[in-house]
């Protein structure tokens, strides 16, 4: 498992929390497959590098949608493959720790391009 500390393009900073497993050799004939420590740290420092890569290019709303089909998890699995095969990895955990300062002018301009319009004639959103 691997937590990490990012940023997104819109000043959310969100907490990620990484898991997966190991998967046998096609070749493998012991029951158990365990990485080595060192395998392990590079597998992290892999997720890490990943998962930072989707969230710092990323705003809140594009992150949520990167989460759901588990692309992140897909590409986690492809990168550390040369490392030691991986499966069943997931971003299992979200956390929202900071959250930037709320301005509802952005917020309508998010939702709608014709906000302003839409607040005179006063049309529920």
């Amino acid at each position: 498992a691997d937590v990490v500390y990012l940023k997104t393009t819109d000043n959310y900073l969100v907490r990620l929390f990484c898991i997966g497993q190991t998967k046998r050799r096609l070749s493998q004939q012991k029951k158990t497959s365990y990485a080595t420590s060192s395998q392990v740290k590079r597998i992290r420092g892999k997720m890490a590098s990943v998962m930072g890569k989707h969230t710092t290019t990323s705003d809140l709303r594009q992150l949520v949608e990167k989460l759901i089909p588990e692309v992140i998890g897909k590409e986690i699995e492809k990168a550390c493959n040369s490392i030691y095969p991986l499966q069943n990895v997931f971003i299992r955990k979200v956390k929202v720790l900071k959250a930037p300062k709320f301005d509802i002018s952005k917020l309508m301009e998010a939702h709608s391009g014709n906000a302003a319009a839409d607040v005179e004639e006063g049309v529920t959103l």
